[in-house]
């Protein structure tokens, strides 16, 4: 339900997006970092998918937890993410050199995450870089019911319906689970099913907000958006194709939770629904970089993942002050 009060109820959702969620980070960073935020809105929940899913987990575990903040976890972790040491320069160059010759049209074999020992090395990677920045076991205590929602999802690859991770259901595998791209890593395992990358079910959830009696109605939805809505023209080259596929699919899940949303504050307009169901805006943050090809996502050179996170910080600050 919204607040009774003239302070607006506001939940962020993020979109997924890879090294692209550096934005997300900047973005959230930010936002939380302003002392005069929540005294302006009553944030009741995040959401994310993918790297968006990071990112909103860290925001809110900085938030609740007594000895972290919000804005140290997630610099914390995007500098630990970019790529440093020399044997992860060098798995970056790989990747880097490798999309080259793809868009180059060189055949190139396909190798099966199962199969692929720097697949088992990134698994273990992301696994422990979260365990790094996010003491799991400690989540049960900060839980007492007046936190903020924390939805992540993924998608069940036997079944092909979408799950969402709760607040109480949190680990490294279920956050895994939302990033977990299907050529790249292997089908991440909770609790018996098998799951993928949240993209193709909800990125990010946002109706869930709406249609979850567990979770407050916020008045507002800030969607941090990754992926660039519209293009100038259509594109010819195999590379602007790749990319412009890219965009639509990490889009298609999100107009359809924004959509669901719009028409249900059309029939609240119309008074075909009971009063417990209010308004919810949805605004949007976005990502202002549409030069960059979809191949960056897996970028993790250090100072492109720092110009990612100051364009967030920036777009926030401007966000704000628009409001």
């Amino acid at each position: 339900m919204s607040s009774d009060s003239e302070t607006p109820t506001v939940a962020i959702a993020c979109q997924g997006g890879g090294s692209h969620t550096a934005f997300t980070a900047g973005v959230l960073d930010r936002l939380l970092g302003d002392p005069t935020f929540e005294r302006e809105v009553d944030l009741v929940g995040f959401s994310g998918t993918s790297g968006g899913a990071v990112c909103a987990l860290l925001a809110w575990y900085g938030r609740e937890h007594p000895d972290e903040t919000p804005g140290e976890l997630l610099a914390d972790y995007w500098a630990d993410l970019a790529a440093e040491e020399p044997f992860e320069r060098m798995v970056n160059g790989v990747v880097r050199w490798t999309s080259q010759l793809e868009r180059m049209g060189v055949p190139l074999p396909d190798v099966s995450p199962y199969n692929s020992p720097a697949a088992s090395w990134g698994r273990r990677e992301f696994l422990a870089s979260l365990e790094r920045h996010v003491d799991f076991e400690a989540i049960p205590g900060l839980l007492e019911g007046d936190e903020p929602a924390l939805l992540i999802s993924a998608i069940d690859v036997l079944t092909g319906e979408f799950e969402l991770f709760r607040e109480d259901e949190l680990s490294p595998e279920a956050i895994l689970a939302s990033a977990a791209i299907p050529y790249v890593f292997r089908a991440v395992e909770v609790d018996g099913s098998y799951y993928w990358d949240g993209l193709f079910s909800k990125n990010p959830p946002v109706k869930d907000f709406v249609t979850n009696r567990e979770t407050p109605d916020p008045d507002e939805v800030w969607v941090i958006k990754i992926n660039p809505e519209r293009r100038d023209r259509v594109p010819t080259s195999a590379d602007g194709i790749a990319d412009r596929r890219n965009e639509l699919s990490g889009n298609k899940a999100l107009n359809a939770e924004i959509s669901f949303v719009e028409h249900v504050n059309e029939w609240i307009e119309a008074g075909y629904l009971p009063e417990k169901f209010t308004h919810t805006e949805i605004e949007r943050i976005r990502f202002g970089r549409p030069d960059l090809h979809w191949r960056t996502k897996l970028e993790r050179d250090p100072d492109f993942v720092e110009k990612l996170y100051a364009d967030g910080e920036a777009a926030a600050e401007t966000f704000l002050d628009e409001r």
